[in-house]
């Protein structure tokens, strides 16, 4: 790196201060130069993540999160910015001097070498003595719940507990913050879930900052303390998995994080609590007005609202402080522990209703079918573009 960084000071990670963040990056960029042109794969991005924290990197293909993680783990090296690990800038640092492991995705196991060996690797080029090993080899694998495997080669074992291994031989060395990049996904869909349940217990018991890099909103959801969203090298939302989930900042998060529902409607009134859309004749949509924001008669508004938030039936709901809205039905979908509606509003609005599969009853609706939705107030949640900076919701 060329130029000349002026950062500012940070306490000794080591000394009395214990509210030193995990990892902190400070305005982080990363362009890459190629015939003639230049990409920018990171946009300035900050953020802070805790000690002993879960957070997931979460985006689509080519999003910049795993370039990121990568500057975190010195495998690449910032174009602008800082990266702070325990206080310490660590941006010049070179990879194998920063106190901090990486799992990926291909497991990258030696296959000549039993599970035991495998873990013991980097603590035997290190110099640990040959007692200090075995103690700690077997405590990490007690706890990635492979005691009593020390002696098989990977290729006797199946995906999951290769994949234990890995994360066995990345935790002995007891490094500051691990990083996790896509680990899942060469799994099957069974075993991938049942792995998401054993990496968020395994990071509690071991109590280490875990970075995790994925495309896959369920993984993050299930495992996250907490959750950056991004898209085209910048976060566009950071936050609790039930908060993102629950209330998306921008049309594409909305769109990214599950299935949503996005409607657009003008508001027709404005009460001291709810913006009022008039859908058509007898329906109407009410949006929460949150703290600080507002939003006027004529103003156009894009809304979210979740597929299992929504009521479907044949009748007019009875509830006058609801919203409602009529559809005609397009496809139903029998899913075994839930069925699925595709509706049209006569907006041209495609709507996806979840219905949970509580009964034995019969289909509510058919293909073709004018049928009624509601939901609660509540539920509904106006959304911004991705460069919006406030946004119309609850709170």
């Amino acid at each position: 790196m060329t130029e000349t960084r002026n950062v500012p000071v940070r306490d000794d990670p080591d000394g009395p201060d214990s509210a030193l963040p995990a990892i902190e990056l400070s305005g982080v960029v990363k362009e890459y130069h190629a015939h003639g042109e230049t990409v920018m794969a990171v946009r300035g991005i900050d953020v802070t993540i805790g000690q002993g924290e879960f957070f997931s990197l979460l985006g689509p293909s080519g999003c910049g999160k795993t370039t990121t993680m990568r500057m975190i783990a010195g495998f690449e090296e910032l174009t602008e910015g800082s990266v702070f690990l325990h206080g310490k800038d660590v941006s010049d640092v070179p990879a194998n001097k920063r106190d901090v492991n990486m799992v990926f995705q291909s497991y990258a196991l030696f296959p000549h070498m039993s599970v035991f060996e495998n873990v013991a690797f980097g603590l035997r080029r290190k110099g640990t003595p040959k007692d200090e090993v075995k103690k700690r080899v077997g405590e990490i694998l007690e706890i990635v719940d492979l005691t009593g495997r020390e002696k098989r080669r990977p290729r006797e074992m199946s995906g999951g507990q290769q994949q234990r291994v890995a994360l066995a031989r990345a935790l002995v060395n007891r490094p500051r913050a691990l990083l996790l990049d896509e680990p899942l996904g060469a799994l099957d869909l069974k075993l991938r879930q049942q792995m998401q349940v054993e990496l968020k217990r395994i990071q509690r018991e071991v109590g280490i900052t875990f970075v995790y890099v994925t495309h896959d909103q369920g993984e993050a959801l299930t495992m996250s303390d907490r959750i950056a969203v991004m898209n085209d090298g910048s976060i566009e939302q950071l936050g609790a998995p039930r908060d993102i989930y629950e209330r998306p900042a921008t049309k594409f998060v909305a769109g990214f994080i599950g299935t949503s529902n996005l409607l657009t409607g003008e508001v027709g009134e404005v009460t001291g609590e709810h913006a009022i859309i008039s859908y058509g004749e007898d329906e109407r949509i009410m949006v929460p007005l949150g703290t600080g924001a507002s939003a006027s008669t004529g103003d156009r508004l894009e809304l979210t609202v979740r597929p299992e938030k929504i009521e479907i039936g044949t009748d007019r709901p009875g509830d006058e402080n609801g919203s409602r809205v009529r559809a005609t039905v397009s496809e139903v979908v029998y899913l075994g522990t839930s069925t699925n509606y595709h509706v049209t509003t006569a907006s041209g609005d495609d709507v996806t209703v979840f219905l949970q599969n509580a009964t034995n009853a019969d289909d509510i609706a058919v293909r073709g079918d004018v049928v009624w939705l509601s939901w609660e107030p509540r539920h509904s949640y106006a959304i911004g573009t991705s460069d919006a900076t406030t946004t119309v919701g609850a709170p």
